[in-house]
C-alpha cells in the first residue's frame, strides 16, 4: 500500500475545506462538529425537513447517523439523502445499534434500499446484521459477528454497492473486492463515547475531497487511529484522552500518514 495516497486524500481535504452536512444524534453532536473541524473541513448539522435539501446542495458529503432516532429525523434523513444522490454528493450512512432493536434494523435497512449509500460505516455487531450473516448488538456497542468478518463487509458491498467501512482492533475497508486493513488506533479510543460517530465524520470529511473511497476511508480511520495512538501517550483518564485525541487530529499533517498509518491488503 503507497502511504502517498493516503497523505494526498488529506492534502486534498485541507485544500478544499469541503462542507459535511450531518443528520446524527444529540449525544455526539458537538463532538462530530468539531472533530470534523479539527481535520480541516467545515461542519452543519441541519436537520429540519424545511432547509436539508437546500442545505445539503452546498456540501462535499452528508453523513447520516441514527443514533438517536426519530421518525421526523428520518424523514429528513430521506430528504437529504434523495437530494444528495441527485446531485452526486457522497453519503455515509453510521447505522449505529442496527440489530439491537427491530426499529433500528429495519431503519437503516430502509436507508440502504430507498437511498443509494456510498459508504457503510459501523462496528462488527451493525455490519453483520446488515450483511445477514449475523452480527450480536448490546445497546448500540457490538458483541461481535459470527463467521469471518471480511467475508461480512465484501458481502455488504457487493448487495449495496457502498463501500463498508467496520470499525475494531483491526479496522476493515471494502467495496466487494479492493480490501484494505486498518491497525492504527489505541483501546482508549474504545473507553469513551463518541467515537465511532466521530469516526464516521471523518469519513465523511474524506469522501468529500478524495474520490476513491476505499482510500479516502482508509485514510480517514488511520488519522483517526494515529490520533488515539498520540493522545495515549499524554492522557491520565478516559476524559483527557479523548480532548488530547482532538488535539491531535486538529495537529495533523499529510506526512504523518506517510510515516505513521498502518494500512495494509489481507
Amino acid at each position: 500500500m503507497d502511504m502517498t495516497t493516503l497523505s494526498g486524500a488529506l492534502v486534498s481535504l485541507k485544500e478544499k475545506r469541503p462542507l459535511v452536512h450531518h443528520i446524527t444524534n444529540y449525544v455526539t453532536v458537538n463532538d462530530c462538529a468539531n472533530i470534523t473541524l479539527f481535520i480541516g473541513a467545515a461542519p452543519v448539522m441541519a436537520e429540519a425537513p424545511e432547509e436539508v435539501a437546500e442545505m445539503v446542495s452546498m456540501a462535499g458529503a452528508l453523513v447520516l447517523n441514527i443514533g438517536t432516532l426519530r421518525r421526523e429525523q428520518v424523514g429528513s434523513m430521506l430528504l437529504a439523502g434523495r437530494r444528495a444522490n441527485e446531485l452526486k454528493i457522497p453519503v455515509v450512512l453510521d447505522p449505529v445499534g442496527a440489530g439491537a432493536t427491530r426499529y433500528r434494523t429495519e431503519t437503516a435497512q430502509n436507508l440502504l434500499r430507498d437511498l443509494h449509500i456510498d459508504i457503510i460505516k459501523g462496528n462488527a455487531g451493525e455490519i453483520g446484521t446488515l450483511a445477514g450473516v449475523g452480527g450480536s448488538v448490546r445497546g448500540v456497542d457490538s458483541n461481535g459477528l459470527t463467521g469471518d468478518p471480511i467475508y461480512a463487509c465484501r458481502s455488504l458491498a457487493r448487495g449495496t454497492g457502498a463501500v463498508v467501512v467496520m470499525s475494531g482492533p483491526t479496522d476493515i475497508i471494502t467495496d466487494g473486492q479492493d480490501t484494505l486493513l486498518v491497525n492504527n488506533g489505541h483501546e482508549m479510543m474504545g473507553r469513551i463515547s463518541g467515537t465511532g460517530c466521530m469516526a464516521s465524520s471523518l469519513v465523511g470529511a474524506f469522501a468529500a475531497a478524495f474520490k476513491d473511497h476505499v482510500r479516502s476511508s482508509a485514510a480517514a480511520l488511520a488519522a483517526f487511529g494515529i490520533a488515539g495512538e498520540r493522545a495515549a501517550l499524554k492522557a491520565l483518564s478516559p476524559y483527557s484522552f479523548k480532548i488530547a485525541m482532538l488535539d491531535e487530529v486538529s495537529s495533523l499533517i499529510p506526512k504523518d500518514l506517510e510515516t505513521d498509518a498502518k494500512v495494509r491488503e489481507p
